[in-house]
């Protein structure tokens, strides 16, 4: 569920701060519990207080708690050696995935032989945005065309292929099946790399929106597509198909792209995508995604920032790089809460209408899902 708030739930910061309060034996209910909490009769009065009155979402969402001694007194490394492996810090550790909603959208997902990129990115939230609460809705990002990739990416573990399987034509009505029984306001589809297809999949795009508004004219869709190979066609035929969010990864800094990402993509063909969907469909909101903790130095993530924003790109999302497996790319820093924050700053200060960064933000992850509902809503009424 891409780069975002959604009725804010705390996420697994917020399950870290009442695991500090509450002990590290203690059982830790859902992430929404941040609002519904109940206090046991067993707390002392401090604690059922700081429960009742503490961080609020955008500290949770940045990682800037009141309580830091989960990383403040933290005495590993956070820069990677040669030859080191670094180990994971504390405030990177999420719980398993479980619950009622979890297994229910799982078992959803696969009755319609549909895939997410929550699964297939082995992405950390995934049991708090797929879990939600007793009061919240479970998102999921919709991976279309396939789970298999013909490109890759050494931060990427989704498996690939030079020739993936066809598409499935019933994949559009499918998807939209399964998000009306889901019942959700905001939903994401996101895909595979198909350069094995004329068009990259952008007709599939075109038309899983279609029978999305179709179904539900009132639901928001944000679209986090592949670059196309550059193919301008193809990307405004994805601007154009009714979407409220294109979303595009240019995933890290210039120096680093070909480190990092196949050596079809690159910084600036993802830059035109994004200029360019917002060319031909003003009203889109448009968002990116960078990764931290590869190697980029401060002042290379400065002058990204300042390029898209300068591309006129609306939402930035900052999140910690983890290695998915042994096979891929090692973590060469993990990146302080702190800075994290420091980035939030920054990224307003630029002028981006919405910043996420912390350590387990992702391009998908649900913080900002509500926020990006009022923007399109405001768009929709040229209130910005």
């Amino acid at each position: 569920m891409a780069l975002l708030p959604r009725g804010r739930r705390c996420g697994a910061a917020a399950t870290a701060a009442r695991r500090l309060l509450l002990g590290t034996g203690a059982r830790v209910p859902g992430s929404h519990a941040c609002n519904q909490y109940t206090t046991s009769g067993s707390l002392t009065e401090e604690k059922k207080e700081f429960l009742q009155s503490g961080p609020d979402l955008q500290d949770f969402v940045s990682g800037d708690l009141s309580d830091k001694s989960a990383w403040a007194e933290y005495k590993g490394n956070l820069k990677r050696q040669k030859g080191e492996r670094l180990r994971l810090p504390p405030w990177l550790k999420t719980e398993i995935p479980m619950g009622k909603n979890y297994n229910k959208l799982k078992n959803t997902l696969r009755s319609l032989n549909l895939h997410t990129v929550c699964e297939e990115a082995r992405c950390p939230n995934i049991g708090e945005c797929w879990g939600g609460g007793e009061y919240a809705t479970a998102t999921a990002t919709i991976m279309l065309m396939g789970d298999t990739c013909t490109r890759g990416c050494r931060f990427c573990s989704v498996k690939t292929a030079k020739n993936p399987p066809p598409l499935d034509p019933e994949e559009p009505y499918n998807t939209a099946k399964a998000i009306a029984e889901w019942g959700l306001d905001y939903v994401v589809l996101t895909s595979v790399d198909r350069d094995d297809m004329p068009d990259g999949g952008a007709e599939h795009f075109a038309k899983t929106v279609s029978h999305l508004k179709e179904r539900n004219s009132k639901i928001l869709v944000e679209c986090l597509t592949p670059d196309f190979r550059g193919d301008l066609r193809a990307v405004e035929k994805v601007a154009l198909s009714g979407l409220d969010v294109y979303a595009h990864n240019v995933e890290t800094v210039p120096a680093l792209q070909r480190k990092v990402r196949d050596p079809r993509a690159s910084f600036e063909q993802s830059l035109r995508v994004l200029k360019h969907a917002k060319e031909v469909q003003p009203r889109v909101v448009t968002k990116t995604s960078v990764m931290l903790g590869l190697g980029e130095t401060d002042g290379q993530v400065y002058s990204t920032m300042k390029l898209l924003r300068e591309a006129d790109v609306d939402c930035l999302t900052l999140g910690q790089y983890m290695q998915p497996t042994k096979r891929h790319l090692k973590v060469e820093e993990y990146i302080t809460p702190e800075k994290f924050k420091y980035w939030e700053k920054i990224g307003n200060d630029l002028g981006f209408h919405y910043t996420a960064s912390g350590p387990l933000v992702r391009s998908s992850y649900k913080a900002g899902e509500f926020f990006l509902k009022n923007l399109v809503e405001k768009r929709k009424t040229k209130a910005i």
